[in-house]
């Protein structure tokens, strides 16, 4: 079983301090304090302090990232929507960063590939995976929409985003002048390049797709860029303004796109028995402890 209170009592990390938050911080770890000479490794922001890239993973065409704090002392980077045969890249690269990964976090429990977060927790048990509580899968540390997830000076906040399923929910990176700008929208499958994830399981409602889009990504600054979890035409980034025009779904009325979903007439995804029962365990199907 899962406690739901779980959230409250696991806020250790590397840093002995409860990252993720309901309510605004007191500053810390001020960066004109810091003289880190690491640089800025982002070609999307103006934030000197970001370290950024966007990985792919072919056989699901996934899309990882990683984020982290180049001016805070210990690098605190996190990672959204590992990929479990990809793990062993990302941790490399974090490692020739000199980064110090404390999250691996998901955007939804996936059906097309497993999760790296549990393998991850295996090579560095010190990191804690996220996922979204209403998602009812297992994780160390499940959010809540209004939450915000710190590492170093930065945070993204988290917006629930369900239709593709339940708990899907999306990260976008702070609004404040010491935060990422443009912002930076993490969408998962509720919003993709030209597209959007199916729904027509795992609890999915063309509805609530629809409403979540428009709600919660659609009202964003329209120079927000938008990082999906899945690619599968070499689509990289778009914004929230390019795809409030452009997007071939929702950028029609609600009828309409319902409509769409429903003839959609898509295959059954060949990954989902096994990566669904994975990922509602953080990917390692034989955990037996309550938290991956």
């Amino acid at each position: 079983m899962i406690l739901r209170f779980r959230c409250c009592r696991l806020f250790a990390s590397p840093f002995d301090t409860p990252l993720i938050r309901p309510f605004k911080p007191k500053q810390h770890w001020a960066s004109s304090l810091i003289r880190a000479q690491m640089g800025s490794y982002s070609t999307t922001s103006s934030c000197p302090k970001l370290v950024f890239r966007q990985l792919f993973e072919k056989e699901s065409s996934t899309y990882t990232y990683l984020l982290a704090d180049a001016l805070h002392p210990q690098k605190p980077a996190l990672l959204i929507d590992p990929v479990d045969k990809t793990a062993d890249r990302d941790l490399a690269l974090i490692k020739e960063l000199g980064l110090t990964l404390i999250y691996a976090i998901n955007t939804h429990v996936h059906a097309d590939h497993a999760t790296g977060s549990g393998f991850i927790k295996t090579k560095l048990p010190g990191v804690q995976s996220i996922i979204s509580k209403a998602s009812n899968a297992k994780a160390d540390l499940f959010v809540e929409p209004g939450d915000k997830i710190h590492f170093g000076d930065i945070f993204l906040e988290v917006r629930a985003t369900p239709g593709h399923t339940l708990g899907c929910v999306t990260y976008i990176t702070g609004n404040g002048s010491n935060q990422p700008h443009p912002r930076m929208a993490f969408t998962g499958d509720a919003l993709l390049i030209r597209g959007c994830g199916r729904t027509d399981f795992q609890g999915g409602s063309s509805d609530k797709l629809y409403d979540s889009v428009h709600s919660q990504i659609f009202t964003l600054p329209k120079d927000t860029l938008v990082y999906p979890a899945h690619d599968y035409k070499g689509f990289t980034v778009s914004t929230v303004g390019e795809e409030m025009q452009y997007n071939p779904r929702l950028s029609k009325d609600k009828e309409t796109f319902k409509d769409i979903m429903q003839n959609l007439n898509l295959s059954y995804p060949k990954m989902m028995d096994v990566a669904v029962p994975a990922n509602m365990v953080c990917g390692l199907q034989e955990t037996k402890s309550e938290a991956c």
